[in-house]
């Protein structure tokens, strides 16, 4: 006897209510896989991405803006420092090295980043083709970048200011201020891959213009003094030269432990300045993505149980209907160990099938969420990683399922057969 083929030709005698369970719970297991997918790619970029910098220096406001900004560039810049406060912690004897970064612009939703070749270094970038730029206003693609656009070396571009997404309107156009592409980098699977390199100088060049409208009413006012005066504003129009340059924010490294205790307050301490530690926000914004997490996660749980509570009501119920076939495999010989493992049997198949078209279900919904936020330049959630966390989902759902089966097993374990015989039912 084919307690494997017995067990099928039940369940699909059963179909309607053997379906409704198994839904349930792969509803529940999608559920679970979606949050587990999310949570570790999720983690696991960041980590890469905050690698490697021990704090980030930038303008007063909150500390979770100035990380997301400066090193995930998925928020709004918190202000610009001055370059003289920047030269202060790069000259800094507790800094190892820093990594200069000016903001504003974008192009198709792709944020152009005024940095220096280190910033490409730092991710691990290489050149799939062309070379890094040598001079201002000549650019770098990210992989991800060059594949949406379309751009290649040689190609020229304007940017917009301001951070706008893919196809939609922004700010002022930069129309004389076109960037030439020098090279475009092979993937990293960072933050590198989703940007526009280009030198610091470059962002400057672009938002010259802003400097000379502003301070043209004080030129104007230069012009009509004497010759006296002619002097003066040559040392004026010098002395809004790199005093007035601006930087968005500064990547750190210290030099040594005692740093993260002693540098990050007399940044705080210096002017406009804000020092925030990438590790403790990235933390921090886990724990807060966290909460809802749970909260889905503990609903996953709960469908898993209720689909458990089904499997047990649905084999609970069968067996009233079944103890006539159930007495008589015992009378052709059949063992009470044999009508429990048949039992066990199609509960397991239940919840076996249950978790893998979860799992299933789970990827595919990992993927096309991870599809609409890549439309956003957000996040790069794939639902092609599979997790050892997910043998253990299976596992947990065929343990749900055997636990929903222990008592119409044990039932049938207690069939009397004279009994049940005797009534012919």
């Amino acid at each position: 006897m084919n307690l494997f083929r017995l067990s099928l030709a039940y369940l699909r005698r059963n179909a309607l209510s053997a379906v409704l369970n198994l839904l349930l719970l792969a509803l529940g297991i999608a559920t679970i896989t979606v949050l587990l997918l999310f949570s570790h790619q999720m983690e696991q970029r960041l980590s890469r991405d905050a690698s490697g910098i021990d704090m980030v220096v930038g303008a007063q406001g909150s500390p979770m803006q100035l990380i997301l900004s400066s090193v995930f560039h998925i928020d709004a810049p918190t202000g610009n420092i001055p370059l003289e406060d920047a030269r202060w912690v790069q000259e800094h004897p507790l800094v190892a090295d820093t990594i200069p970064l000016a903001l504003g612009d974008s192009y198709r939703g792709f944020r152009i980043v005024g940095s220096e070749h280190s910033y490409i270094g730092h991710y691990g970038g290489t050149l799939a083709d062309g070379a890094l730029w040598e001079d201002d206003m000549e650019a770098v693609l990210g992989a991800r970048v060059a594949e949406r656009t379309g751009l290649g070396v040689g190609d020229t571009f304007v940017g917009v200011h301001g951070i706008t997404a893919e196809g939609t309107v922004g700010g002022e156009v930069h129309d004389d201020h076109p960037y030439t592409i020098t090279g475009v980098l092979e993937p990293t699977g960072s933050v590198a891959d989703r940007l526009i390199h280009v030198s610091v100088p470059s962002v400057w060049q672009v938002h010259d213009h802003d400097h000379e409208t502003g301070h043209e009413h004080d030129r104007d006012a230069a012009d009509d003094q004497g010759a006296d005066e002619h002097g003066h504003d040559q040392e004026h129009d010098h002395a809004h030269g790199d005093e007035d340059r601006e930087l968005t924010a500064l990547l750190v490294q210290y030099q040594s432990p005692l740093a993260a205790v002693t540098l990050p307050r007399a940044v705080n301490n210096r002017g406009q300045l804000q020092a925030a530690a990438p590790a403790y926000q990235t933390a921090r914004l886990m724990q807060l993505m966290g909460v809802g997490m749970d909260t889905l996660r503990a609903f996953g749980w709960i469908l898993v149980a209720a689909a458990g509570l089904g499997v047990f009501i649905g084999l609970y119920n069968a067996l009233k209907y079944r103890r006539y076939d159930l007495a008589l495999m015992r009378a052709l010989g059949a063992s009470r160990g044999r009508l429990v493992s048949h039992v066990l049997i199609e509960a397991t198949l239940l919840a076996l099938l249950g978790a893998l078209l979860g799992l299933a279900l789970g990827h595919v919904a990992a993927e096309i969420i991870g599809q609409t936020f890549r439309q956003t330049q957000q996040l790069n959630i794939t639902g092609t990683v599979f997790l050892v966390q997910e043998l253990w989902l299976v596992a947990l759902a065929v343990g749900v399922g055997i636990m929903a089966a222990l008592i119409p097993a044990i039932q049938a374990y207690r069939t009397d057969i004279a009994e049940i015989l005797g009534r012919g039912r």
